[in-house]
């Protein structure tokens, strides 16, 4: 604990990634900076600096400046988050907030939550998705299992897809790239009397890298291909003032080429990947009893399906194939309110909220593949059901002390019962120009349809008793505006600690022979940190956000190291904007060493060990020529770093798209 609190103040000059960068020409002087509103950290819209709990806001301005094209690339520079992506685009790229594990991370769509059922931990795969309809992506760090349910003991991650507004407004935007890159969007929103509505359409084709580290006498070049189509529409009527009714659609088709990682690796040829992700909603969301009560009612839809084919090849030192697929369904009910009531002596923006979800969750997934000479198989077929109601309240007293708190009962028929709760509150000292926060809260997993009735052929067969993975979790928090330049928020620092005690961690155990194997609730972990920011603005055209992450992620059997959890983490942005309509935005990406299971020079596992870290150089310049039309040139990993983000993965060489963007 001594050794993480002297970290932080020789780390207090690190970052801050949760302000927007602007995608135009210079903020005038007497313009007013208008804070980050978020919805994900309560459920209600609050300002980000009233929020116990470490936000993020990737808005569709930063998205823009920065070049941000994949979900990957847009979450690499969150503070606290590690992307651990074997490959390029395409490739299975996991997250790990604050040192918790890849599965609990909950991702919501709109509000709902799109986990792959299907996947063997119940995990997102966050390497397939890009941006085009993305409006804003809120990660919220800490437990938030209060709010939002299983999974979300790590943080929550909500991708709020666009919406449509008065107009009609029309984007377009075409670019082509290096190495062989294609790039194009077209999106059309508007509203016209009771009517609202927003299309989106994109393709992507990428030539792509080989994901095998050059480093490897296996590597032969042979590039790892990216190919995406998306496409989503959101339609809203208005019968009455005050009430929408709403219906959403998104498809998402990806294609890519994968490598294999055996023992020895093999730099693969015709090994594919397609993942399929198709989400609808219905929605009726209402303002009623003039503004004291909003309302909403919603049913959703997710389905993933998953394919990997891999062709025998004569080369392979394995004699590798397979044939592999994953369809997950989740439906999901939620009825959600919030009670807006009116300010009570010292207390004002009091509001209560209440609700429920039903979530059925299935799973049909099959695994065929072959190495050597001996076959695997392994297959699940089942489904899940769980029912969870929750309430919360949030107030401020004395204009300076905002409090919050949620409650949550979950039910299902497997994983038994959870209750979870989460408190916090935030202090402002404006006498000092500071906000003080704190924290505490708990959170769970639920087992995966594959930990609970998976089996394959090597004796595996899952445990419908288990019970779900549970953490307690705490942050204390202080923030300081520096006066400078003529301006009372110059500078912005700020140091969060962290603190995660996980317990009855699911995982595989097996008979002294090796014969059987199966799932108990043995293991535990444990997890605490610092995350220290700092944000700097001396010049309407100038601003840079930095930040440091110090993350001691632990076994909580033997204390050591959990694999994948970087250590120190560096992010820094800049926003410089010299010329009227020109930004520039460079960005550069540290990441500390960790331990990984570690491949060598030939391609063999060589066991656990201490993979090297690495830095990552990306730049984005964009020029707008009217206002209506802008140049742009988005380049990555400049460089020419070999950073394995697992090991025997090598990240993408430098690429480069140049294009045009238009807006009318």
């Amino acid at each position: 604990m001594r050794r993480m609190l002297l970290a932080a103040l020789f780390a207090s000059t690190a970052a801050h990634a949760q302000n927007a960068l602007p995608a135009t020409a210079a903020t005038p002087e007497d313009t007013i900076r208008l804070p980050d509103m978020v919805v994900t950290a309560t459920r209600i819209p609050t300002l980000i600096e009233k929020i116990p709990a470490g936000v993020t806001v990737i808005d569709r301005a930063t998205i823009t400046a920065r070049g941000y094209t994949t979900l990957a690339e847009a979450l690499d520079s969150v503070p606290g988050l590690h992307m651990a992506q074997s490959g390029g685009p395409g490739g299975n790229a996991s997250v790990f907030i604050r040192g918790t594990n890849s599965n609990h991370v909950l991702v919501l769509r709109d509000g709902m939550p799109v986990n792959d059922p299907s996947d063997p931990g119940g995990q997102y795969n966050f390497g397939a998705d890009t941006l085009g309809d993305v409006d804003r992506i809120e990660i919220v760090r800490g437990p938030m299992s209060s709010l939002y349910g299983s999974g979300a003991i790590g943080g929550v991650i909500n991708i709020i897809t666009r919406k449509g507004a008065a107009g009609p407004h029309g984007t377009a935007e075409i670019a082509y790239g290096l190495p062989r890159a294609v790039l194009a969007s077209a999106g059309l929103s508007g509203a016209t009397g009771r009517f609202d509505y927003n299309l989106n359409v994109e393709i992507r084709n990428d030539r792509g890298f080989d994901s095998t580290p050059k480093r490897e006498s296996i590597y032969t070049g042979a590039p790892n291909g990216f190919s995406s189509r998306l496409a989503s529409i959101d339609l809203g009527f208005t019968p009455i003032p005050g009430t929408r009714i709403s219906a959403f659609l998104r498809g998402r088709s990806s294609a890519f080429n994968l490598d294999e990682l055996g023992s020895p690796s093999y730099d693969a040829n015709s090994y594919t990947g397609k993942d399929n992700a198709l989400f609808g909603r219905l929605a009726v969301t209402s303002t009623l009893f003039h503004g004291a009560l909003d309302t909403s009612l919603a049913l959703g839809r997710a389905q993933t399906d998953r394919h990997y084919v891999e062709p025998l090849e004569p080369a392979d030192p394995n004699q590798a194939s397979g044939d592999t697929r994953y369809h997950g369904r989740r439906t999901d009910l939620q009825w959600n309110n919030t009670l807006h009531l009116p300010d009570f002596g010292p207390a004002s923006a009091q509001a209560l909220l209440f609700g429920y979800e039903h979530i059925q969750d299935s799973s049909h997934s099959s695994v065929n593949t072959s190495s050597g000479g001996f076959p695997y198989q392994s297959d699940v077929r089942a489904s899940a059901v769980s029912d969870a109601s929750h309430v919360g309240a949030q107030t401020t007293l004395f204009d300076r002390l905002t409090l919050t708190g949620d409650l949550r009962e979950e039910s299902a028929r497997y994983g038994g019962q959870a209750f979870t709760w989460r408190a916090g509150g935030v202090l402002a000292l404006p006498e000092i120009l500071s906000h003080l926060k704190a924290s505490y809260g708990t959170a769970f997993r639920a087992p995966s349809l594959f930990d609970l009735f998976g089996a394959d052929s090597y004796g595996y067969v899952g445990n419908p008793h288990l019970r779900p993975e549970r953490s307690t979790g705490y942050e204390l928090g202080w923030s300081i505006d520096l006066p400078a330049f003529g301006h009372k928020d110059a500078a912005t620092i700020g140091v969060t600690y962290f603190n995660n005690r996980i317990h009855d961690l699911i995982t595989t155990v097996y008979a002294p022979d090796f014969s059987s194997a199966t799932t108990q609730n043995i293991a535990r972990a444990r997890t605490q940190g610092i995350e220290t920011s700092l944000t700097v603005r001396p010049a309407p055209w100038l601003e840079a956000d930095l930040s440091y992450t110090l993350t001691d992620a632990r076994n909580g059997a033997d204390n050591s190291r959990l694999l994948r959890r970087p250590h120190d983490q560096v992010n820094a942005n800049l926003r410089l904007t010299p010329l009227p309509g020109l930004v520039i935005a460079p960005e550069v990406i540290y990441t500390g060493a960790f331990q990984d299971y570690l491949v060598d020079n030939n391609g063999f596992s060589t066991g656990i060990g201490r993979n090297k870290g690495g830095t990552l150089l990306n730049l984005s310049v964009s020029y707008a020529i009217t206002r209506r039309f802008m140049l742009f040139v988005d380049a990555r990993n400049i460089g020419g770093s070999h950073y394995e983000p697992a090991s025997g993965f090598q990240t993408p060489g430098t690429s480069a798209l140049a294009g045009i963007r238009a807006h009318f």
